[in-house]
């Protein structure tokens, strides 16, 4: 046995981990295995050395792969590792709440990439904002602090030896190992933060960010413990604008569902006729809001992060290392809205653009027979904890010098739950019938809210001419639960086999994964739709304010500004006793969802280096084998009616029935990869790869259940109003890609080269939705039946406009056998709701289930460079990615088909100065997004685009001594706001007034 030869391999070993994080499975192995004879042992020290080694990875790696070293990610200006991924070639970034969220790698959105820890799978469990069914793959970046990393590798090209699940790329995020420190011993370091966020209204101006890094190792280097640990709070406000729906039709001559306003001698007449400036032309698409909102938020989060891992090695042959890695975020928001509802029927005049899809941007609207009507006022709130927890052993074998053995388990969890009794998403309706008449001015890129304010007309108002508490009442209370769980249990055995010219690897898998999906709405009738006890609230429980004073960024002349915050759990708890009932979110679950995936995995690779025509190469080429038994389980809560609660206001019923469905799928794939690499000249490598790769559909598409939505309105009145359902489809196959990437990378010194990369991605079984106009569960429709069409008969015989108020009130009128005019509109509403019954024919619902049925081709090019300017300490990193598909979404087509475009397409910059030198480190950094197309169903079949954005932040650090280094940070400095529309920009879906963080710190090491 060649004890020297075996003890260098162990030094080099540990020498990467030191670099990369930690060698635990074979894909980092095979790296060590290329770079062994060219890489020297370096500690990483600063941020010209931590970009070295960053480079090094990106040249000696075969197939594409980028990576970000330990103090690389701790010198970025990031909060999170989202933050500090985009700063990489082709990757994008999700925000919420105005930091990193989730990644889009060359186009391809959070659910077509994997992320792995340390080479293991992880699980995702993200709860949708706002309610709705949890059901995405994707891990939220959020969770993790960059702090509580030693570096991130992305995988853009596949290979046999990793695991599955990106068709963008694969992240795998290294955590710190004992046993890789160069010294025995005690060492550690400790950082603080004080954080300031310029947007907080209500929390504490700064708050706290401490993390500490600990590790000892004995004497003999046998045996080794370390902790990482971080907590981090962050309080901060947003104010926003939003839009809920934009109603697209071709126009035919008039407004759609409009009453009789020409003729007072026939039925239906509602006042004069409507004005349309610059009209759409006929069958030219125009658009339609049907409510404008403003928002202000004032949000909690604390983010606690920690691994503690154990190492022994006994012998130089053998390392086993346990570790337990934790996250957890609490999340807390109050929201407080304001809002106009504009119903059909009651616009006065229209002044539309001159988009090629028209969208009315100046709006008047009067309420006429409503006089006047409620201002919304709702009250939200947010309670949520997103926790993700990881334990794992992995025994390093050194059989001889030419076998090493690679075992691994780990069963990890993620989970987002409520952290409130009323659920996790809770609406609590307010309103003031003080709305005589409202009106929008959508030409600008904020939308401006009017209301022709009267508390006169309603006696039970206090006629003061202001609003004031008095004037406000309750509506209904909405009370969500949401939750995911998935658990992942995986085991590996990988293996590398080196001989003169290159190696062997294999390996095996076994991984299982569950993950199980609740919802409930739990819906309580307070002063109902109607807002029928204006003033009930006790003093002092809402807190007057201004939007304008917080639209600092816009703006704002004109709107009609003044709002409510309040306590939602205060005024809750107050509604449960006033009108009886439990403030718990405690209805029948409509989702208990589980998808369950059991993988076997099977792989075998070849390493060839050598030479061709004189100038060295490398070969990495294998194939991965993957089986998959799939099981969708629900459990249904049968909903039993669709209550119609006055005139276009419907609510879902459920009963105590349930039904439980299983469908089990099966299917497997042969993945083959190949990256070959040459130097054509000292210093120039060019690259070929190509791979097929697989990303599965998310959870919510694989389920086995269906749900059901409300109608628009009464079919009476719209002339063949649906409702829509979606359900699933559990024999649903996971996405394939065909890769191909070249490239061309010019090393020219230590810390420089300069790269031009292309890709080809060819993606079949993309998922469509195929619609199916059917019944779902027997549901009809209360608004079409005999009892209405008696009402809409009654209406006409008196000469009463059949409106969807009307035509619900004489329902309810003919069915109690009370007179028509007894009751107000209020009062009908608040009193009684109608029931269909089996007289009423099948409700007629818009079915979407997805089927694999499209195909896709997404190509771009990447230009990266990277340079310090000799001894001066500056330098500079700039990459720019293009990504281009042949799936757009085309905003001219029929808004009753829906189409399939690729989400997530856009162009992406960096640029980043860095200074280092004489103590000092800095680095100001800018990213840019361009414009893209994010969704196909912000509402029904519309699209919703995100606007480009672009952010700069900034890093400046000092080293006071050896050990203590202080710091200073500036996230979004230039306080860039985000925005998002439809068919066209006057098409607001919603905006965000962002701001600036900053944070003063200190490091200590020892």
């Amino acid at each position: 046995m060649n004890t020297y030869a075996k003890f260098n391999k162990s030094l080099l070993t540990k020498s990467i981990s030191i670099l990369l994080g930690s060698a635990v499975l074979a894909p980092v192995a095979a790296i060590a295995q290329e770079s062994e004879s060219d890489l020297e042992v370096i500690q990483v020290r600063g941020m010209r050395s931590s970009i070295q080694e960053s480079m090094g990875i990106k040249r000696d790696s075969a197939g594409v792969v980028d990576a970000i070293s330990a103090e690389d990610i701790g010198k970025f200006p990031d909060t999170n590792l989202a933050e500090s991924l985009q700063r990489i070639t082709g990757i994008s970034i999700s925000r919420s709440n105005g930091e990193g969220s989730q990644i889009t790698a060359r186009g391809f959105g959070p659910d077509f990439n994997m992320v792995t820890l340390n080479g293991r799978a992880m699980p995702g469990a993200a709860i949708p904002g706002g309610g709705g069914t949890p059901n995405s793959r994707a891990f939220d970046f959020a969770n993790l602090a960059s702090e509580s990393v030693r570096g991130v590798e992305v995988y853009k090209t596949g290979r046999a030896s990793i695991a599955t699940g990106g068709i963008g790329a694969t992240v795998n995020i290294k955590t710190a190992r004992p046993l890789d420190a160069l010294e025995s011993g005690f060492t550690g370091s400790v950082g603080a933060k004080a954080l300031m966020d310029t947007t907080n209204r209500v929390g504490d101006d700064v708050t706290p960010e401490v993390s500490g890094f600990f590790n000892f190792v004995d004497d003999d280097g046998i045996f080794g413990v370390s902790l990482s640990a971080s907590v981090q709070e962050r309080d901060s406000s947003a104010v926003g604008a939003f839009v809920n729906e934009w109603r697209v039709n071709p126009y035919e001559g008039s407004i759609p569902q409009t009453p009789n306003q020409t003729d007072p001698n026939l039925p239906g007449f509602n006042g004069p006729a409507v004005v349309v400036n610059n009209g759409p032309a006929d069958g030219q698409l125009f658009a339609i809001p049907a409510d404008l909102r403003y928002s202000i938020a004032d949000r909690e989060r604390k983010r606690t992060n920690a691994q503690l891992t154990f190492q022994y090695a006994p012998t130089e042959d053998l390392t086993a290392t346990l570790d337990y890695t934790y996250s957890k975020q609490d999340l807390y928001e109050a929201r407080a809205e304001q809002s106009i509802w504009m119903d059909d029927g009651y616009f006065s005049e229209l002044t539309f653009d001159d988009e090629v899809v028209k969208t009315p941007i100046l709006i008047e609207q009067e309420r006429r027979d409503l006089l006047p009507r409620d201002l919304g006022l709702a009250l939200q709130e947010l309670n949520q904890v997103n926790e993700n927890k990881s334990v794992g052993f992995n025994v390093e074998y050194h059989v001889n010098d030419s076998l090493v053995m690679f075992f691994d388990v780990h069963d990890s969890s993620a989970e987002g739950r409520p952290d409130a009794p009323y659920g996790t998403w809770t609406n609590l309706g307010l309103g003031a019938n003080v709305n005589r008449g409202q009106g929008a001015d959508f030409s600008g890129e904020f939308p401006i809210m009017t209301v022709d304010f009267d508390d006169v007309a309603r006696d039970n108002l206090n006629g003061n001419g202001v609003l004031d508490q008095d004037d406000v009442g309750t509506a209904i209370l909405d009370m969500n639960f949401n939750s995911q769980r998935t658990d992942i249990t995986q085991f590996r055995v990988d293996g590398e086999y080196s001989f003169d010219d290159g190696g062997i690897n294999f390996g095996v898998e076994s991984r299982s994964m569950e993950s199980t999906s609740l919802q409930s709405l739990t819906r309580r009738t307070m002063g109902n739709w109607g807002i029928e006890n204006p003033g009930e609230l006790p003093a002092d429980y809402l807190t007057p304010f201004s939007f304008a004073d917080e639209f600092e960024d816009y703006n704002t002349n004109g709107i009609f500004s003044q709002g409510f915050t309040g306590d939602l759990a205060q005024i809750g708890e107050f509604a449960a006793q006033e009108y009886g009932f439990a403030f718990e979110a405690d209805n029948p679950f409509a989702t208990n969802r589980t998808i369950e995936e059991d993988i076997f995995a099977a792989y075998v690779e070849f390493e060839l280096d050598g030479e061709l025509g004189g100038r060295p190469y490398n070969i990495l080429a294998g194939v991965r084998y993957e089986s998959t038994d799939s099981t969708s389980v629900a459990n249904i809560s049968l909903p039993n009616a669709i209550a119609w609660e006055g005139n276009n206001d419907f609510n879902v019923r459920f009963g105590s029935d349930t039904q439980d469905v299983a469908v089990e799928s099966d299917y497997d794939h042969v993945l083959p990869s190949i990256d070959f690499d040459i130097e054509v000249m000292d210093g120039l490598k060019a690259r070929l790869s190509y791979s097929k790769t697989i990303a599965r559909p998310t959870y919510n598409n694989l389920s086995a259940a269906a749900s059901v939505g409300t109608p628009s309105g009464p079919t009476l009145i719209t002339q063949g109003a649906t409702a829509t359902a979606s359900s699933g489809n559990p024999s649903l196959v996971p996405l394939e890609s065909d890769n191909v990437d070249l490239s061309v990378e010019y090393y020219f010194e230590d810390t420089s080269y300069v790269s031009l990369g292309f890709y080809d991605k060819r993606v079949k079984n993309f998922i469509g939705n195929e619609q199916v106009e059917e019944s779902v569960f027997g549901l009809r429709d209360a608004t079409a039946g005999p009892r209405a069409e008696a009402a809409a008969a009654e209406l006409e015989r008196i000469g009463q406009p059949l409106t969807d108020t009307n035509l619900f009130n004489m329902v309810v009128a003919m069915e109690n056998n009370i007179a028509y005019d007894s009751l107000t509109i209020e009062q009908f509403e608040a009193q009684y709701d109608v029931l269909p019954n089996e007289d009423d024919p099948l409700l007629t619902f818009i079915n979407a289930k997805p089927v694999n049925n499209k195909s896709a081709n997404i190509y771009g090019f990447e230009i990266a460079a990277q340079h310090f300017f000799g001894d001066t300490g500056f330098g500079v990193q700039a990459n720019y990615t293009t990504v281009n598909g042949d799936v757009s979404y085309d905003i001219t087509a029929d808004p009753s088909v829906t189409q399939f475009a690729l989400v997530g397409l856009s162009d992406t910059a960096n640029l980043v100065a860095m200074y280092e030198k004489d103590g000092w480190q800095g680095r100001i950094a800018y990213n840019w997004r361009d414009k893209f197309l994010d969704t196909t169903s912000q509402y029904v079949n519309e699209p919703g685009f995100t606007e480009s954005y672009s952010q700069i932040d900034f890093n400046v650090s000092y080293q006071v001594n050896d050990d203590l280094s202080v710091f200073l940070e500036g996230i979004n400095i230039t306080e860039e706001n985000s925005r998002r529309h439809g068919r066209t920009s006057a098409q607001l879906w919603n905006l965000e007034q962002l701001g600036a963080r900053y944070a003063l710190g200190a490091r200590y090491t020892f």
